[in-house]
């Protein structure tokens, strides 16, 4: 079967690997697409420090299931779309023990710690498998699921309410993920981007008021949205020294700070904030079974614009192409799936 491999920075090959077989407990899935991830493009670029080349890429999943093995559930069934968890958890480290797997110390990513789903196909235990009982959602819809998840976790670690006014920095996949969960539990939702077609769209998926941080001054729009007061949630989905210290900056006093991203170099702060404020800084990784029910959920309501998250769709051997498109203009990019 064909397989998608980065051997190095700057460089991806197609390889030929056996077709897995499922054994007891384990599901084959055959990849109909595949999106590539923020880390992806990192990984291809180089400054990925969590990986080891050469990797095969890709967790964002939509597939359709070709095989089961002996002792899986029979509501998995041949043929029906599914997605995949790509997370891995140990069961013994302190997350794991506190209920929270998706931050396991340990855990191995598909395309990042491990060898991902960019592949015709690849076998999986059935407890990692994410299916729609009614079947509306299309293996496309499914490629999805994951990148939105992210979103919807983070808003849950920021206990977001109908009280409180979120602040969505970044209007990516996966802060499209943020902005989407916000406004479902009735939150006013401000979004944050230097592009006014993201922001445009994320009018579209229910933000109630949008901030061009390139043209307009962030604390002065704020200032009057909130008459002063700041935001009660400030969601960081972009990973940069600035849109960290504006996090900082902006959240209202005893608000809470929800970081996604990962900054590529270390952030000075204005620690007296911290204390000032008492504030609220919690991290948030990838995302909670219930999170990508969530999103199937959100999806099966037919009322995503999915055809504008996809920014691209590609065969396996324009991978490399795919990757360059985005790193010559990331601002413009939501998600680049493969199509196996």
């Amino acid at each position: 079967m064909k397989a998608i491999q980065i051997v190095q920075p700057g460089e991806v090959r197609m390889v030929e690997l056996e077709k897995p077989i499922p054994q007891e407990g384990e599901v084959l899935v055959k990849l109909q697409y595949v999106g590539f991830c923020g880390s992806d493009l990192n990984t291809y670029l180089g400054k990925n420090p969590m990986v080891k080349l050469p990797v095969i890429p890709g967790h964002e999943i939509g597939a359709v299931i070709d095989a089961v093995g002996n002792k899986v559930p029979s509501n998995i069934k041949v043929g029906s779309p599914c997605t995949i968890n790509p997370y891995t958890n140990c069961g013994n480290c302190p997350s794991c023990r506190n209920g929270r797997p998706n931050a396991c110390q340990f855990n191995e990513t598909f395309g990042v710690q491990r060898n991902g789903a960019m592949a015709e196909y690849i076998v999986v235990p059935w407890s990692k498998v994410i299916i729609d009982g009614d079947s509306q959602l299309s293996p496309k819809d499914f490629a999805l699921v994951e990148p939105m998840s992210v979103g919807f976790h983070a808003v849950s670690r920021g206990e977001v309410s109908d009280l409180d006014t979120v602040m969505v920095i970044g209007c990516g996949m996966i802060g499209v993920g943020a902005i989407v969960r916000s406004v479902i539990r009735g939150a006013t939702v401000i979004a944050v981007d230097m592009d006014d077609e993201k922001l445009a769209l994320a009018k579209r998926l229910g933000a109630h008021h949008t901030i061009n941080s390139k043209t307009q001054n962030v604390t002065e729009v704020l200032g009057n949205l909130t008459n002063g007061l700041g935001a009660d949630v400030i969601i960081e989905a972009v990973g940069s020294p600035i849109t960290y210290q504006m996090a900082i900056n902006e959240v209202a006093f005893t608000g809470r700070v929800v970081c996604i991203g990962y900054a590529k170099s270390e952030i000075a702060f204005e620690t007296k904030y911290f204390v000032q404020k008492e504030l609220d800084i919690r991290g948030s990784r990838n995302a909670m079974p219930e999170d990508f029910r969530s999103v199937i959920k959100y999806l099966k309501k037919g009322t995503c614009p999915i055809n504008e998250l996809i920014s691209g769709i590609y065969k396996p051997d324009e991978a490399q192409n795919a990757l360059i498109k985005w790193q010559e203009n990331p601002g413009k990019v939501f998600r680049l799936l493969i199509q196996f």
